[in-house]
């Protein structure tokens, strides 16, 4: 392909994403095909010579795009929103084209230089201390792993990293019943096992009780065990409950255990002033996380990771070989030191599109919109007597199916997983659930970029007019 050929499918592509966005509420929100079904379609060997690229864009057209579940519909309301917007297009668009390695500072200057201003930036909006410093990683699920593992290695003087953990008592972990499940997967790649993952009982509100905190961390310690970190969720993955921070940093201070903060969803929330009270006590944290490709117009993949003590990250991951070594080593930030890939992309362009081209006030006005959305239709189900809300936690709010008469918890199970299926199957909304108690509950997230109080509001009637045309076994 050609320059002259580029341009032509380039603006064709351009052209049809931008039309994509125009009318992406009349696609069915989640893929509708058959396990199978794309593979089937799929010549079974590469092509011993190449193909035209109007060829290749109609088959992405006519065997992709139905397999595909659509992530930036407005009613996409399942697990968390990854949102994207046009400026964060943009900006990937440009850090593609560059194709830049951004591993230390002397591959491209303004990558790393961009990526430290930016967290700044950042910390800054969300109300973090000064005294953090950020870097980007891809997930939070990365970022929880390097949390644990610095931890780890400070803990026990940078020894592991040399000699490994044969020497050292069983280490634990401790996080709430309802934390999300990379929390288990980095005790399992660390070396930990998942047995040292110590899960603490939850409140009403399904939030950690430090109590119970305080409890196993002092019962540990008496068994001869090596008490590590206490990961606390600002917004969990199945209610968006909140930890108490404050006390369970109370608790890690008096035990000397690391606190890693993961507020991987409702972290953006922070930019909104009246949200701070979420991390009262965050001075005291060691390392906190949130993803800008969740809910701040940012698409994926990009978390922001910040961290109080630079040097013990920098000190656990830094591997410096002769042909890395350069002139600049030791004077400025070279990000490779950070985490665990040693290539990384050029992710810092995209948030700072978005950052600049939105504005902190209309990225706090598109927040503030969601949360409201949410809080009227919690409003709804629970004026309506055949449903149940369960709980609202921001723009999230968990509800069941309930009709008149039905109490019991299986029975109501069965009910709600068919309307559940019955609406994915509609291709009109995706949900997805989780389970508070025994009972399983309906998850709707008001989140997506451009969702109004109008799509949120059709989906209410669907889901009523859904329900009552289930058959009840």
């Amino acid at each position: 392909m050609n320059i002259e050929e580029f341009k032509k499918q380039g603006h064709a592509m351009v052209d049809w994403i931008a039309s994509y966005y125009e009318n992406i509420r009349d696609y069915p929100v989640k893929s509708q095909v058959k396990p199978g079904e794309i593979f089937g379609q799929i010549a079974n060997k590469a092509p011993e010579h190449g193909e035209p690229m109007e060829r290749i864009f109609q088959d992405f057209k006519e065997i992709i795009i139905p397999g595909i579940t659509h992530w930036q519909s407005p009613n996409f309301y399942a697990y968390f929103p990854a949102n994207a917007s046009f400026p964060s297009l943009l900006g990937d668009m440009l850090a593609s084209a560059l194709g830049s390695q951004c591993m230390i500072w002397d591959t491209s200057p303004a990558a790393a230089e961009l990526e430290e201003k930016v967290m700044i930036w950042l910390r800054d909006m969300l109300g973090l201390p000064a005294i953090f410093t950020g870097v980007i990683q891809d997930t939070a699920s990365t970022a929880t792993l390097c949390a644990l593992i610095t931890a780890r290695e400070k803990l026990n003087d940078y020894e592991p990293n040399s000699n490994g953990l044969f020497n050292n008592r069983p280490m634990r972990v401790y996080c709430s019943e309802e934390t999300h499940s990379s929390v288990e997967k980095a005790v399992k790649i660390m070396g930990l096992g998942k047995h040292n993952l110590v899960k603490i009982g939850v409140d009403e509100k399904m939030a950690l009780k430090p109590e119970l905190l305080k409890q196993a961390i002092e019962e540990d310690i008496k068994k001869g065990y090596q008490p590590l970190a206490v990961v606390a969720a600002i917004g969990s993955t199945g209610t968006v409950a909140i930890d108490p921070l404050a006390a369970m940093a109370k608790v890690c201070s008096d035990h000397g255990v690391w606190l890693h903060v993961d507020a991987a969803y409702a972290g953006s929330a922070l930019i909104l002033e009246e949200y701070r009270w979420m991390i009262e006590g965050i001075e005291d944290a060691d390392s906190f996380v949130f993803n800008p490709h969740k809910w701040l117009m940012t698409n994926f993949d990009c978390s922001a990771y910040f961290v109080k003590d630079e040097q013990a990250l920098v000190k656990t991951f830094s591997i410096l070989p002769e042909y890395l070594k350069t002139n600049t080593t030791g004077v400025v930030k070279d990000y490779r030191d950070w985490g665990i890939q040693l290539g990384r992309r050029f992710r810092s362009l995209k948030l700072w599109f978005v950052l600049r081209s939105y504005g902190v006030e209309e990225m706090k006005t598109i927040l503030r919109n969601h949360i409201s959305i949410a809080e009227k239709l919690s409003e709804k189900i629970t004026e309506h007597k055949d449903f149940e809300e369960f709980t609202t936690s921001l723009n999230l709010v968990c509800f069941r199916y309930k009709p008149d008469g039905e109490e019991e918890v299986e029975s109501l199970n069965h009910l709600n997983k068919q309307l559940m299926d019955a609406l994915n199957a509609s291709g009109k909304m995706y949900l997805t659930h989780t389970k508070i108690g025994d009972n399983m509950v309906l998850r709707l997230v008001a989140g997506q970029t451009h969702v109004t109080e109008e799509d949120v509001m059709d989906s209410w009637d669907i889901i009523q007019e859904t329900a009552t045309s289930l058959g009840r076994d």
